[in-house]
């Protein structure tokens, strides 16, 4: 999806124009993948714009560093300010925001404990990442010829740059085959997560969706949705699923913040339920739309104003 330009970007404690965002060559980060990120989203709310669950989103890149042994040169707090001022800056009320900690220009080779640590954070507007259609009729997804990573290889708790190979082939794979999404499979054979979503299934009036030891990334959009849904008087829980229990589901849904909450229409070409989003999705889908913007009382402390 192409980007929108805006004006700012924040790097290393300074906001720059768009176009002199720019890095060496030579970047560390560039050559061997080692970095972290975030997807955040801004949403437009009685009160301007609202980041959702912001301080979260900032405590799991400290998390994903931390995993990576890189120290952030800037504290947890700076970081939710930063973020704030380049929502602001950029007179944005719904944006998107990408938080990136990379190792930067002045050292080679795959020791990565004396690179200069590096930050930016970039917005830009960004509608729904799977498609207006997707939201509202639900996507067709296959599961994946490409395996999520062992979690003694890639550490699936961090949100890893170069990890995501694994979901672009996955992702390449799905569209060329004539599908929405593709699901990988753990290597011990059990349901991970999208390409960049993590999955639900709901079956026998039960809610699932699969743990951090099958591979899924521990989303702060899945655990939105599992609060919800408890809310709702849906029982959930974490637990390992089989590519089977997907096409024998009831209603299945993948969330993530780029593509928030979408119905699963079909799975490998099985039809998912009568093939339309059920109610439990619908209702969860709607609630947490209104979350997000500062609708709903219980989930005001979600929305991070800036």
């Amino acid at each position: 999806m192409p980007i929108t330009k805006t004006d700012y970007i924040w790097m290393d404690g300074e906001l720059v124009n768009w176009d002199d965002a720019n890095v060496h060559v030579l970047t560390h980060s560039l050559h061997y993948g080692c970095g972290v990120f975030e997807g955040i989203r801004a949403y437009a709310t009685d009160q301007g714009a609202g980041v959702f669950r912001l301080t979260d989103h900032v405590n799991r890149l400290f998390d994903s560093a931390k995993i990576f042994m890189m120290e952030i040169p800037f504290s947890r707090a700076q970081l939710v300010d930063a973020v704030k001022q380049t929502v602001k800056a950029n007179n944005l009320t719904e944006c998107y925001i990408r938080p990136l900690v990379y190792l930067g220009y002045g050292e080679m080779g795959l020791l990565t404990l004396n690179s200069e640590v590096k930050v930016s954070i970039a917005v830009w507007p960004w509608g729904a990442y799977l498609g207006e259609e997707g939201l509202e009729k639900g996507v067709r997804v296959k599961i994946s010829s490409w395996q999520r990573h062992d979690p003694n290889a890639m550490p699936p708790a961090a949100k890893g740059t170069g990890m995501y190979i694994n979901s672009s082939m996955a992702k390449a794979e799905a569209l060329k085959c004539g599908y929405d999404e593709a699901v990988l499979l753990s290597p011990q054979g059990y349901v991970s997560e999208c390409t960049g979503e993590n999955i639900f299934v709901f079956r026998n009036d039960r809610l699932v969706t699969p743990p951090v030891s099958a591979g899924a990334l521990q989303g702060i959009t899945q655990a939105s949705v599992m609060a919800i849904a408890r809310d709702l008087g849906v029982e959930v829980e974490w637990a390992n699923l089989l590519r089977s229990d997907l096409y024998l589901a009831d209603e299945a849904f993948l969330c993530g913040t780029a593509a928030e909450v979408v119905p699963i229409g079909s799975v490998d070409d099985r039809q998912v339920g009568d093939g339309t989003p059920g109610p439990v999705t619908r209702k969860i889908q709607e609630t947490y739309k209104a979350a997000v913007r500062g609708h709903v009382d219980r989930y005001r402390p979600w929305v991070e104003h800036v």
